[in-house]
């Protein structure tokens, strides 16, 4: 349980870190130079939500591999001893 919270917690502060992060290509930066200050911000905070789907998707995964493998390797144990 405690191990659950510090990565709610780690979530929550990347979440807070997200909405400052400036997550354009080159390609992105020279269009939103051309459209102005607020068109430039949402297509900033677009880009942020767009790659928030894969990175949860990789963590989930992520998530999974590692109770899977921690199971694993508890099952091991128990048969060792």
């Amino acid at each position: 349980m405690k191990q659950v919270s510090k990565m709610m917690i780690c979530a929550g502060v990347l979440l807070l870190i997200s909405q400052i992060a400036e997550a354009q290509c080159s390609i992105c930066t020279k269009t939103a130079s051309q459209l102005g200050e607020r068109p430039a911000k949402a297509l900033n905070s677009a880009i942020i939500y767009l790659a928030g789907a894969p990175l949860a998707i990789m963590g989930y995964i992520g998530w999974r591999w590692w109770k899977k493998e921690k199971e694993v390797t508890a099952h091991e144990n128990d048969i060792k001893h």
